[in-house]
């Protein structure tokens, strides 16, 4: 088992930045994969941003050149540096983990970028 805590959601402004933190406990050792999804009103849930144990990223097309995905020295903690913030990146962030076949998610931080 795998627990995810994200945290640093909020209000911001357009064009202003957040980041969002991940930390997981329990069977670390499991994990292959750590990300970022985010889920609008309405919409369905969807990939942002990925980073592999060996440390390779993926983003979504929509994010690129604004968001960073990045790990911490324990490599327990996953981090979304989010610069260049629009109103259409208001969702509900989720942190999710992947690996020996399991999946697992945080509750959600809800990210608003409204004036």
């Amino acid at each position: 088992q795998v627990q995810l805590v994200e945290s640093g959601g909020g209000l911001v402004q357009p064009g202003g930045s957040l980041t969002l933190s991940c930390v997981a406990s329990g069977s670390i050792f499991s994990i292959n994969l750590m990300g970022w999804y985010r889920q609008a009103p309405g919409k369905q849930r969807e990939l942002v941003a990925s980073i592999h144990s060996g440390g390779s990223t993926n983003y979504a097309d929509s994010v690129k050149g604004r968001f960073t995905i990045s790990r911490g020295d324990r490599k327990n903690t996953v981090y979304l540096q989010m610069n260049s913030l629009k109103p259409e990146d208001t969702a509900v962030y989720y942190c999710h983990s992947d690996g020996l076949g399991n999946d697992y998610w945080g509750q959600g931080t809800q990210v608003t970028v409204s004036s």
